[in-house]
């Protein structure tokens, strides 16, 4: 059986500032396939080009060479226009900063992505959501009135409203307690093992790196190792190798 890839990045390099001329290659020629319905997390050393790998992933950033791909989308050959309703459509975002809009209540929050998308909002979906997030109760709150994981809540249920094949994360625990964290990363596993989503985490932390199906290991913009089934103390032994806490 063919497994069909929900993201895929061929031979990626990037280049901030002009090659050859004082450029930073922040990544070198990358090549990764992360199947539909899967769980990957990224890490690495600081600089090492986590973020970078998911800008070029989510077509945030455009590559300098190579081809990037969400299902069978090159995002090369998309203008700005057709990148954006790409994004709005099949991709979902969940950041380290919660990037809530604070005048705007827990549901408007949600909605957001439907509206900029000029779908209508559909308030079973919206309740589902809710619901699915733990946050039945706070859809008239405002984010001030929520604590840093329920905020990180609202977020995720913003990335899910549209329904995104492809949820990518940069750090979404990094601000969160252990057991907030632990929270946090059993509802990205439900997108994955529930919802069927593909899920693209960027982390420095061995545990929750451990969530996920695979582990890809970058180091100076190189794709260096892959672990699979990983656990926290692997993880963080692989991570001591690459000297990323030297």
């Amino acid at each position: 059986m063919t497994v069909r890839t929900a993201v895929r990045l061929d031979a990626v390099t990037k280049i901030y500032g002009r090659r050859g001329r004082g450029g930073v290659v922040a990544l070198d020629a990358v090549t990764a396939a992360l199947p539909r319905g899967s769980f990957t997390a990224v890490m690495g050393p600081s600089g090492s080009g986590k973020t970078t790998f998911l800008h070029c992933a989510a077509g945030l950033d455009h590559v300098t060479s190579g081809t990037s791909w969400i299902g069978d989308t090159e995002l090369s050959g998309l203008n700005e226009t057709q990148l954006t309703r790409l994004r709005r459509r099949r991709v979902g975002f969940v950041f380290q900063s919660f990037n809530l809009v604070p005048a705007l209540t827990v549901r408007h929050n949600i909605a957001l992505p439907l509206r900029l998308a000029g779908e209508r909002t559909d308030r079973r979906r919206l309740d589902g959501i809710l619901e699915r997030v733990g946050l039945a109760g706070k859809a008239s709150a405002r984010p001030a009135e929520l604590s840093g994981g329920q905020q990180q809540r609202v977020a995720i249920a913003r990335a899910l409203i549209t329904r995104p094949d492809v949820v990518f994360g940069d750090e979404p625990t990094g601000a969160l307690d252990t057991v907030t964290a632990r929270e946090i990363l059993a509802l990205l596993r439900d997108c994955v093992d529930t919802g069927g989503q593909t899920v693209v985490m960027v982390t420095h932390d061995p545990v929750a790196a451990a969530h996920a199906d695979t582990v890809l290991f970058l180091a100076d913009g190189r794709l260096t190792d892959r672990m699979e089934a990983p656990t926290a103390d692997r993880v963080a032994d692989r991570m001591t190798h690459l000297g990323a806490w030297a």
